[in-house]
């Protein structure tokens, strides 16, 4: 096989993530699925943990490239559509919220930057905006974490009391007092502000 190029890689490893699950991906599995020695995996990642943090960043791009904000942008209606997009983006894959979380971020801090600055000229306070971004980002994890775990329980009778969840709406709610609660945060400061949604 021709020399491995680094995005193949990760491209693979993803669609193998896809087919396996998170606890079943391993560098041995790869290299077998891409006819190579396991040692030639180690040009482009010294070790497993490198890989992870490689597809989880990849897994990533179409949140980490979608539009910034707009100066005419209504912040309310901006941070929920910023939140729905990072959550599309991890359930985009198989334990996608379990490949991300615990990763430090790599997107580029020239867009958190922009993000942030948006939200601060909107009338939010700097400490607010970080602390709802940080919130919503966790939050969004935590909530796609559940519903990638949310399997049938297989013992007799273990789930007959239990209402399905709708996780779609409880992430909407959730997002909702979040962003109720930066609409009251930058009223306290007497801030102008649009319309949250």
């Amino acid at each position: 096989m021709a020399k491995l190029e680094r995005d193949a890689v990760i491209s693979e490893a993803l669609d193998l993530l896809d087919e396996v699950g998170l606890d079943a991906v391993s560098t041995r599995r790869l290299a077998a699925r891409l006819g190579v020695e396991q040692p030639s995996l180690y040009w482009h990642f010294r070790n497993k943990g490198e890989l992870l943090a490689a597809m989880a960043e990849a897994a990533m791009l179409p949140h980490a490239t979608a539009p910034l904000p707009m100066p005419e942008d209504d912040w309310g209606e901006w941070f929920v559509e910023n939140t729905r997009s990072f959550r599309r983006a991890l359930l985009m894959r198989r334990d996608g919220a379990r490949l991300h979380a615990g990763l430090a971020p790599t997107a580029d801090l020239d867009r958190i930057n922009a993000k942030m600055a948006f939200l601060t000229r909107a009338g939010v306070p700097e400490r607010d905006a970080q602390f709802a971004m940080h919130a919503a980002s966790r939050f969004t994890v935590g909530s796609v974490l559940e519903e990638q775990a949310d399997v049938p329980d297989p013992r007799p009778g273990a789930s007959a009391s239990l209402p399905a969840m709708d996780h779609a709406l409880a992430f909407e709610e959730g997002l909702r007092l979040i962003v109720d609660g930066l609409v009251h945060r930058i009223a306290e400061n007497g801030r102008p502000q649009r319309s949250a949604p």
